[in-house]
């Protein structure tokens, strides 16, 4: 049976058009297409939503409770096979806002429609236009335009050095927009692959290019190594492509093996060819789109409506070199600076201090404080240049040990791990040794990656659906759905059953952080105007948390004089 890969279809509209009339467009379009190819094809023009859309506001702010986790009280059912972002697990609402633009992977016709090519403004990467392309533009400009500006806003930061760096390898430095399209240059951004950083490179095609990471550091965060790994990975896919920019881009993001696969499997060398049939993840066949879409509207900020864009200074720095660990908090206070600015500096840090047998570890410092820092570091003596010791509990371990070992107090351990019961050490879990007394809890912060992940996509199943139709639909394996659902070899689904239809993510280091610290039942009255979202945020809890502890059914209206019943932070109480 051949699939047809229907139009959810590409509706032009003016900037500015609502989210809500972007997506009515798309459908009324893409219900059009669908007398055109029968019943099999209207089904899933309904099922998979308008474009890929299900009303959502992408700004990150403004969001009802409906968009927080309570079911939608809408007549077109496009929920079930969309992407959301869970906010019960990003705290981050700008976080949030770009991991769902950034997987907008709409299904479109057959054909991309008539290919144009853009010669002016002048590009030095090609540049074409064609409806997938426009579609991206409009997109950008339009309903996402909060959240794509603040990616362009954000580009101030980093695009000088990218460039310059792409210059340096003979790249089309047009190309380093391709870093806003993997990341929006949030340096949280994480994807389903365990990809890190503004470039998004997995840990084994990092490591190929000579990103370290370990549990002190990652390198793939490191915009300035990381963009020369990716310039790199780039020029060798170019070469092995035979100078075509497109598939080299595609295969960036799919791998060249898929590409190949796909060469071989059309017998075509044309990007908007191969990507036609299902050999290629929706991901890969939007990847070229919204890059041309980018710098389309890059080349044109005014004509497209960007005309109040606040760009963030380009990075600048000084660098010092360290010889042994050395705790972040010291580098700040010898620097004149805020802890925060220091990791900012230095996003490759996943913890509180450089790397414990690192030697000459080179530390970012704010412009102009290089010097004051060398002096004043100088003056410390090595065993006070760090602070913290990370010890992972073995078999045999004691508090009384530790400190005896590490010559500090039993009481200092129990306080800053905030340990329930001494005696109940559990092998494997982290701690953290305070080397000198006083101490601060924000190391306790840094135990767990600070990335947010994004949410694992589910589809429920419908009267009629199959593992073959569901796969389809996806861009899946069979195979993979049988293993990511427990399924084996069973072909029975059940109408409502809920299925993953992506591979599994992870919870964000804040809400893992949060479900481990010690809680306080308290009991809350709603207030007029109270949702569940206020109420989670105010007590750092999530909506679904809430619903649980009150057995609370989806669309459930508060009202004011309710009894809730919340387990907080023991910090939050009160």
């Amino acid at each position: 049976m051949v699939k047809l890969c229907l139009l959810l279809a590409l509706a032009l509209f003016a900037g500015g058009c609502s989210l809500e009339a972007f997506s009515r467009s798309a459908q009324e379009s893409a219900s059009s297409a669908a007398l055109a190819t029968g019943p099999e094809s209207s089904s899933q023009v309904g099922q998979q939503g308008a474009a890929g859309y299900s009303g959502k506001d992408f700004s990150g702010e403004g969001l009802t409770e409906e968009e927080h986790g309570a079911e939608p009280q809408t007549s077109m059912d496009l929920a079930d096979s969309v992407w959301e972002p869970d906010f019960n697990l990003i705290e981050d609402a700008e976080t949030a806002a770009d991991l769902e633009l950034l997987e907008v992977n709409p299904v479109f016709l057959e054909s991309e429609g008539e290919i144009r090519v853009c010669l002016q403004p002048a590009f030095d990467f090609p540049v074409v236009e064609n409806e997938q392309v426009r579609y991206f533009v409009d997109l950008y400009s339009g309903p996402a335009r909060q959240t794509f500006a603040r990616w362009l806003e954000r580009s101030g930061r980093y695009i000088p050095m990218m460039r310059s760096i792409f210059a340096e390898y003979g790249l089309p430095e047009d190309l380093a927009y391709l870093a806003m399209i993997e990341s929006g240059f949030n340096s949280r951004a994480y994807s389903w692959a365990h990809a890190v950083g503004p470039w998004q490179f997995i840990e084994s095609t990092g490591r190929m290019y000579g990103l370290e990471n370990d549990w002190w550091f990652d390198e793939r965060r490191d915009p300035e190594k990381a963009t020369h790994a990716a310039a790199r990975y780039l020029r060798d896919l170019h070469r092995q492509f035979d100078g075509d920019w497109y598939l080299a881009v595609a295969a960036y993001n799919a791998g060249p093996g898929r590409i190949q696969g796909a060469i071989r499997t059309f017998g075509e060398r044309d990007f908007w060819k191969i990507s036609r049939g299902q050999h290629l993840q929706l991901e890969t066949r939007q990847f070229v789109p919204k890059l041309l879409a980018s710098l389309i509207i890059i080349r044109d900020l005014e004509g497209h409506g960007f005309t109040d864009l606040e760009f963030h200074e380009a990075l600048a720095y000084d660098v010092a070199t360290v010889p042994s660990a050395t705790d972040l908090q010291l580098v700040a206070e010898l620097s004149g600076v805020s802890y925060d600015e220091i990791k900012a500096l230095n996003p490759e840090l996943k913890r509180w201090s450089t790397p414990p047998g690192r030697k000459n570890h080179a530390l970012r410092l704010p412009v102009g404080s290089k010097d004051a820092f060398v002096a004043a570091y100088a003056q410390v003596p090595v065993a006070k240049r760090v602070r913290y010791h990370h010890h992972r509990v073995q078999a045999g371990d004691t508090l009384l040990k530790l400190a005896g070992q590490y010559q500090i107090r039993v009481e200092d351990i129990v306080a800053l791990n905030n340990i329930r019961d001494p005696r109940a050490l559990r092998i494997g879990s982290d701690l953290i040794l305070p080397l000198r007394e006083g101490y601060s809890p924000r190391v306790l912060e840094e135990l767990a990656d600070d990335h947010a992940r994004s949410r694992r996509r589910t589809y429920t199943v419908r009267q009629g659906d199959s593992l073959w139709s569901i796969a389809r639909r996806f861009d899946v394996t069979e195979r993979e759905l049988r293993v990511w659902n427990n399924l084996g070899w069973s072909n029975l689904l059940r109408p409502g059953q809920v299925l993953a239809v992506s591979a599994p993510g992870r919870a964000t280091a804040a809400s893992s952080q949060r479900s481990q610290a010690p809680r306080s039942q308290i009991t809350y009255t709603v207030k007029p105007g109270d949702t569940l979202w206020d109420i989670g945020r105010r007590y750092q809890v999530g909506t679904r948390e809430i619903k649980d502890w009150n057995n609370l059914k989806q669309g459930h209206v508060l009202r004011p004089g309710d009894q809730l019943t919340l387990m907080v932070p023991q910090a939050q109480r009160g």
